[in-house]
């Protein structure tokens, strides 16, 4: 039976660069699982890639025909966003494994819907001065940078992922990225061990 490894991690502690230079270093042969959000698309993103981009009329009818596997919603700054992963076709756990990024609410409904065998965290930790220091660059490089938003969102991983919640995830194995390359290989093997049982 196949498994999905959720990355998950605070804001700009590299989750996006890890899980694309895994997945394309292509040595796990993981599949992607795109999940979706109604938040506006950011500069330099591509529907289908990071995320499908839709509405909350389309939340609701991936709710009405039952497909919703988790979803959740933030009252931010320009209104509530939600982010989803729907059961649309994208996972057989029969014949593939895969790879997602996500949060830690998330992980553990994904991993109570498949089963704790099924699914596994990649749980990736960055010092909050360097966390903050990319957070603000990666901001600063939109067209109508979001400042108020990065703050929020800073904020809330605090209470998002506090020990306790991380601990009662079931989380004890943690990457600390402070160098990419190292951390890629550390997650890497610890994937392909766990695929193997």
């Amino acid at each position: 039976m196949g498994k999905i490894f959720c990355i998950i991690g605070k804001s700009s502690s590299g989750k996006d660069t890890l899980y694309k230079q895994i997945l394309k270093d292509g040595a796990l042969g993981l599949l992607r699982i795109v999940p979706y959000t109604t938040r506006p698309i950011r500069f330099g993103e591509t529907n289908g890639m990071e995320y499908f981009f839709t509405d909350e009329k389309g939340l609701l009818e991936f709710r009405r025909m039952g497909r919703v596997i988790e979803a959740r919603s933030y009252q931010t700054v320009h209104g509530v966003w939600s982010y989803f992963t729907v059961n649309d076709g994208q996972i057989d756990l029969e014949k593939h494994n895969y790879l997602m990024i996500t949060t830690l609410e998330a992980y553990v409904k994904i991993r109570d819907y498949f089963g704790f065998s099924a699914v596994w965290p990649v749980y990736i930790e960055v010092e909050d001065g360097v966390r903050l220091r990319r957070a603000i660059e990666r901001e600063s490089r939109e067209e109508k940078p979001k400042y108020a938003e990065l703050c929020r969102r800073f904020l809330a991983d605090e209470k998002d992922f506090s020990e306790e919640k991380v601990r009662a995830a079931g989380i004890d194995r943690v990457f600390r990225n402070e160098d990419l390359l190292e951390t890629q290989r550390e997650i890497t093997e610890y994937i392909r061990k766990l695929m193997q049982i």
